[in-house]
């Protein structure tokens, strides 16, 4: 019977993308630190929601790390490309960066990068609230010098949030 094998003195083979996986899941990487909306707040139907993630290297980066096999390391850099609002009725938002802090000055202005405007209250949801997640998309970016490699994966982090959207309805 013949049975293929490796020679004794070949060097074993080594799978960068592996060792950059390696490295990435030594970095703390996390879903996005939502700061708005808040759950203490209170939004109406029909006005602009600003939405927005404060960023830090652990929830936006970017963050680097390395790993090592063998003779080969290799450095893996991520950073978050965009972040999608399920916003709760049915309805998602793709933003590219972490979106703009709402300031009273804004008045009733629509965010310039990250907005939504819900169209119903929530009062026929639990608590009154609508529930939504904000899901970073990381993309890890790697390098293998000593192999003269590269390329790039993705990850994804999820933190949940909700929202109170009431109407306002005025007498006259």
């Amino acid at each position: 019977m013949w049975t293929e094998c490796q020679a004794p003195d070949a060097a074993p083979v080594i799978d960068p993308e592996a060792v950059a996986r390696r490295a990435a899941a030594s970095m703390k990487l996390e879903g996005p630190a939502v700061a708005s909306p808040r759950a203490a707040g209170k939004y109406l139907v029909g006005m602009p929601m600003w939405m927005w993630a404060a960023p830090s290297p652990s929830t936006f980066g970017p963050v680097s790390a390395s790993a090592t096999a063998g003779s080969v390391t290799v450095t893996a850099t991520a950073k978050v490309s965009q972040i999608v609002w399920a916003m709760g009725d049915g309805t998602t938002v793709t933003c590219h960066g972490p979106g703009t802090p709402y300031t009273p000055e804004q008045g009733k202005n629509i965010s310039p990068d990250c907005g939504h405007r819900y169209q119903r209250s929530a009062s026929d949801k639990p608590n009154g609230r609508y529930q939504g997640t904000a899901t970073a998309t990381w993309s890890i970016a790697w390098t293998a010098p000593t192999l003269g490699d590269e390329g790039e994966f993705t990850e994804t982090r999820e933190t949940t949030w909700t929202a109170r959207v009431g109407e306002l309805h005025v007498l006259n």
